[in-house]
């Protein structure tokens, strides 16, 4: 009997950004997204977990090579997000306000294109300690 097995690889970037809606007003966007929406942007300290699904390979003894699934994730995620302005820096979020919630969302999409269609991609992100979304649910 087979069973699928998760590989979690853990990671760690600091970015800043500014929860804004052009849309709103500054009334608005202050009652909605209070200090986040700091004009100056306001950082924080990521923590990221990647989970990555599947059968492990009777070969390798895998589900997925954790050298190679660091190596995706450090050019896909750190080198563009870590110690940047997502708002002005990422083009991800030129037109996205940069919430948690979107933040993983978008590192689901950037990963997702180079993981194997076989295996299931989770993304876990911590903005907090206490807060944190997950992607897809």
């Amino acid at each position: 009997m087979k069973f699928k097995t998760a590989v979690v690889r853990k990671e760690h970037f600091n970015s800043a950004h500014r929860l804004h809606n052009v849309n709103w007003s500054d009334k608005k966007n202050i009652e909605v997204f209070g200090k986040c929406n700091n004009p100056n942007f306001h950082g924080h300290n990521y923590e990221l977990e990647v989970k990555v699904i599947g059968f492990v390979n009777s070969e390798t003894g895998y589900v997925i090579d954790t050298k190679i699934l660091s190596d995706i994730i450090k050019t896909e995620v750190l080198e563009k997000f870590d110690h940047k302005n997502l708002n002005l820096d990422v083009e991800e979020f030129k037109e996205l306000n940069p919430t948690a919630e979107n933040i993983a969302m978008v590192i689901y999409f950037l990963l997702k294109k180079h993981i194997d269609k076989d295996l299931e991609l989770k993304i876990k992100l911590y903005e907090t300690p206490r807060n944190f979304v997950e992607f897809p649910f």
